[in-house]
């Protein structure tokens, strides 16, 4: 693979997604941001409709909103999210954070299979998902336990040793399925068909996938999913999430958060909680209006571009970045953490290095890339096809070269910051 500039020049020019960078808010054109996979970019669709939604409903309309528009808006958006992950537009609602969610959904799941008492995850998931297992588990007690499958590599999960945990006794198999570190992809439908056959319902943690990756969890036949909406979704900095249940699953699972919102009749105001029929249960508090709406530019750019589209540009930007890493970077002691084939890949690669996170923040200080770190070595890219050139992914390689070339990295503390 070619992989001087003008080669990444000439990609950009056949690019056919090359024209939606147009619809981000770009303050910066010399600034190459690759830090999609934690906070993606502004839609200048959304900072238009953040500002009419403030001056026009809450401004002008006032109370009157909710009935203009407000309250249906978590089933709106919801649907409009199911067509990226393949489901049902009954099957996905926006709803409080993905935390939130996974408990809420957790919790259900292990009430749903009372005679089983164990809960598969692996140790390459996103540690809040794990600290949120942990505790559902320690609160329903009962001889429940917590089954944890190491990676042998820190990258990925081999098949064999999740087949080899999931058995009889396992109520729920709970994953994430691109690795927030090394954005190793798990196969969602193998996965869910072995926890199936083991009689055990799985929840996925879509966050780092979810308009990054194709994704079919009716076809894959999926309990539970859960996803945030501000990584490749672009719905802004603690914007809500979203949640799926299976059609089949939602009247017999109970929301162990019976808030007003998913009560049948909330305006009614009765003292006694009376679930919503569907997916409408699992909603719990007030949303936030504001931010919820601001999601949807984000989706309804990615729906335009189309999925497929995304990802087959994707893989071409990570594999164009490992042959970078392979050719410029390798030599200077930088490691590959992600995997190799892009099959088992999402959208960022993961490069490691001893002294990672002070050339992160070389990169961030004085050399106009944003990337993030991970401890303990991993420096983060990742790739938002909708705005990232191939130009971009030779810049931050490049630049990452003369970090280390010149040794800028090292008049920095490896003191981690409050952030990163």
């Amino acid at each position: 693979m070619r992989t001087d500039r003008d080669h990444a020049l000439s990609l950009d020019a056949a690019d056919p997604l090359a024209r939606f960078r147009e619809a981000f808010v770009v303050a910066d054109p010399g600034l190459v941001y690759l830090d999609g996979n934690s906070l993606g970019r502004l839609p200048a669709a959304t900072e238009r409709r953040l500002a009419a939604a403030v001056r026009e409903e809450w401004g002008a309309r006032l109370v009157r909103g909710w009935g203009e528009g407000w309250y249906e808006a978590p089933r709106r958006i919801g649907a409009k999210i199911a067509r990226l992950v393949g489901a049902s537009p009954d099957e996905v609602i926006v709803s409080d954070s993905t935390s939130v969610n996974l408990w809420k959904l957790l919790v259900a799941a292990l009430l749903d299979r009372p005679d089983r008492r164990v809960v598969v995850t692996d140790d390459l998931n996103f540690p809040s998902d794990l600290y949120l297992i942990d505790g559902a588990v320690r609160l329903l007690g009962g001889g429940r336990s917590v089954r944890l499958v190491r990676s042998r590599d820190g990258i990925g999960i081999d098949a064999g040793d999740l087949a080899a945990a999931v058995d009889g006794d396992v109520a729920v198999v709970a994953l994430t399925q691109t690795a927030f570190r090394s954005g190793f992809l798990h196969d969602l439908a193998a996965v869910t068909a072995l926890a199936h056959e083991a009689g055990a319902l799985v929840l996925w943690d879509l966050s780092h996938s979810a308009g990054a990756v194709p994704i079919d969890l009716d076809g894959a036949g999926a309990d539970l999913a859960v996803g945030c909406t501000y990584k490749y979704l672009n719905g802004g900095p603690g914007s809500p999430a979203f949640l799926f249940v299976r059609r089949g699953l939602q009247e017999r699972l109970g929301n162990p958060l019976t808030g007003w919102f998913g009560h049948d009749r909330p305006f009614d105001f009765d003292l006694a909680y009376a679930p919503a029929p569907g997916l409408r249960r699992f909603l719990a508090g007030t949303p936030p209006v504001l931010s919820l709406l601001g999601v949807e530019g984000g989706v309804d750019l990615l729906l335009e571009a189309g999925i497929e589209a995304v990802r087959e540009k994707s893989v071409r930007q990570t594999e164009y970045l490992v042959a970078l890493w392979e050719e410029r970077l390798a030599p200077l002691g930088v490691s590959l953490k992600s995997p190799r084939d892009p099959a088992r890949r999402g959208s960022h690669v993961s490069l490691g290095h001893p002294d990672g996170l002070r050339v992160d923040r070389a990169l961030i200080e004085e050399m106009g890339v944003i990337p993030d770190f991970r401890a303990p070595d991993n420096i983060r890219f990742g790739i938002a096809p909708l705005y990232n050139s191939f130009v971009d992914v030779w810049e931050a390689v490049d630049r990452l070269r003369r970090v280390l070339a010149e040794r800028r990295h090292e008049k920095y503390s490896a003191a981690p910051p409050a952030v990163t």
